[in-house]
């Protein structure tokens, strides 16, 4: 629905500003709970939950309508079908979920944070959640100062660069056994990762047609989520069979080498270019 509240020049400010709210969640999240479950135990934890998705679900009845934008009736899996050919026949939008599946499934070692936090960085339960917060908080940092993406043009550029400072920060974080020198490094790979999202999504949003959006979120959501599930059996299942060092480092390799190859395949990516008439975007390859 973003795109139907804000003008599309806003897009990018919109969407960076979602990405912020995501991610201060997963920061403060589980600090919050934690607080709330060791000072009032679990039941008290859980309606604080349920009347924040009440509150949420009051939020989204306030909205203004959001009718579809087109009047077409597909049965669901047509519809389905109409919104992966789209999906195929914008190689911009599957360069970029390539690139950012290269990144997540190769370059994702939040599986391996509990037995790095007690192994390398000899730290308890407050290091490890200091590990699965870091990203999250070098994210909120870059989404914050992300103003300058509405008058960009080279996004595509934009997100190669920022995947490639994604993976030579995990190849880093590999190298190093200080808590403090990892959490820095993990801040980094969070902002860079958040800069690349904030361009993806304006990316897919501007290029896909309103009756279709919904199709392509649905799409992104699988690439989002789904990737770093998969990341995870891949970086423990490295693990079992050397080390978590040789783990993170050579995910981070590999995360470099897809990115190549995503661009290789994709070139349309990297001269993607978006001008701007009138304070609207109008994209062009």
């Amino acid at each position: 629905m973003i795109p139907n509240l804000v003008p599309r020049e806003r897009l990018a400010g919109a969407l960076s500003l979602n990405i912020v709210l995501f991610q201060t969640t997963l920061v403060a999240g589980p600090a919050i709970g934690g607080l709330v479950i060791a000072r009032f135990g679990l039941p008290v934890a859980y309606v604080i939950d349920v009347g924040s998705f009440t509150a949420g679900l009051i939020a989204v009845a306030l909205l203004p309508p959001q009718p579809p934008g087109g009047s077409q009736q597909e049965a669901p899996v047509a519809a389905i079908k109409r919104g992966l050919s789209f999906t195929r026949s914008q190689p911009v939008i599957l360069g970029g979920f390539a690139m950012d599946l290269a990144a997540m499934i190769f370059g994702m070692p939040r599986a391996l944070f509990p037995v790095l936090a007690a192994v390398t960085f000899h730290t308890g339960a407050g290091g490890l959640g200091l590990l699965y917060a870091a990203p999250g908080l070098g994210a909120v940092f870059a989404a914050l100062s992300t103003g300058w993406m509405s008058r960009a043009r080279r996004l595509g550029r934009v997100i190669v660069l920022a995947i490639a400072v994604w993976g030579a920060a995990i190849i880093a974080f590999g190298f190093v056994s200080a808590l403090w020198l990892g959490l820095v490094i993990l801040v980094i790979a969070g902002a860079a990762d958040s800069v690349s999202a904030v361009c993806r999504t304006t990316i897919m949003q501007t290029l896909t047609p309103d009756d279709l959006r919904g199709r392509l979120t649905a799409v992104y959501y699988m690439v989002v989520v789904g990737g770093p599930y998969v990341g995870d059996v891949e970086a423990g299942g490295v693990a079992s069979l050397a080390t978590p060092q040789i783990s993170v480092v050579s995910g981070g390799v590999l995360c470099l080498l897809g990115l190549a190859g995503a661009a290789l395949a994709f070139p349309m990516v990297w001269r993607y270019r978006a001008a701007r008439t009138g304070g609207y975007a109008m994209v062009r390859p």
